[in-house]
């Protein structure tokens, strides 16, 4: 089975104007992320998805593929889905372009779960450290099921609690690793517009839950860091640093 990585990249972040580009220990964190995602399925299988020549430069001088989306694209989701109909391919795995520590054992895991689960969507996800407050709306959290089908995400902080003492002992949130087959995709972005409370959480994966489309969630490794506002460049790098010691 021929599996892809696709990496969005939008360069007008409405929080973080330029953001796949911002650099990381002096690299553009796409870079990172690309790196990454080429251990677990090679530099020939990773494709960069943007509408920005300035995204496209930078990711083909250091010999990644570029695929150019249209600049109307509503979510990373349906960048893929344009990419899904021009890159033919059985598993198409998303990986964020703000999330520079990735793990590339967790990518090879989801294609392993999608293999497993050819008709779900599979979703990675991990508990919030410490430092991480449930309560933020920069992190989206995930409940799901003791078989680990989702039932739903939000930007709040869920499970709600009526007794303090029946508080989750863990929060968890999701991890931005996807795994889609081609029809998923196009039939994504064959919907449209945003379902509706997709719109109000602002949370792509959501549309796929407004149509019954099941969704299974796998734990990846902790310690994921995205890049969502500027305020998070210097706690990421730290990251990478202690990253970098211990390979």
């Amino acid at each position: 089975m021929k599996t892809v990585v696709v990496i969005p990249a939008r360069y007008k972040s409405s929080r973080y104007p330029g953001k796949p580009l911002v650099l990381l220990l002096e690299k553009p964190m796409v870079l990172w992320v690309a790196e990454l995602s080429a251990k677990a399925v090679g530099a020939d299988n990773v494709y960069v998805a943007t509408d920005d020549e300035r995204i496209a430069k930078v990711v083909k001088a250091a010999g990644f593929q570029v695929t150019m989306t249209s600049d109307q694209a509503l979510t990373g989701t349906d960048r893929l889905a344009e990419v899904a109909g021009i890159v033919d391919a059985d598993i198409y795995i998303n990986v964020q372009g703000d999330e520079p520590l990735v793990s590339p054992q967790d990518i090879l895991n989801a294609i392993e779960q999608k293999k497993a689960y050819p008709d779900l969507v599979i979703n990675g996800y991990c508990a919030l450290s410490a430092e991480e407050d449930p309560s933020s709306i920069n992190i989206p959290k995930v409940i799901f099921t003791e078989q680990h089908q989702m039932i739903y995400m939000s930007r709040q902080a869920i499970p709600g609690i009526k007794d303090e003492k029946y508080a989750p002992v863990e929060y968890y949130k999701q991890v931005c690793i996807y795994a889609f087959n081609r029809q998923e995709l196009l039939d994504y972005g064959k919907f449209g517009r945003k379902s509706t409370i997709e719109q109000s959480e602002d949370i792509e994966i959501l549309r796929f839950l407004e149509w019954n489309q099941g969704i299974r969630m796998f734990k990846t490794q902790p310690g994921s860091l995205a890049v969502d506002v500027p305020e998070d460049v210097a706690k990421v790098e730290v990251a990478l640093k202690i990253a970098q010691k211990s390979r």
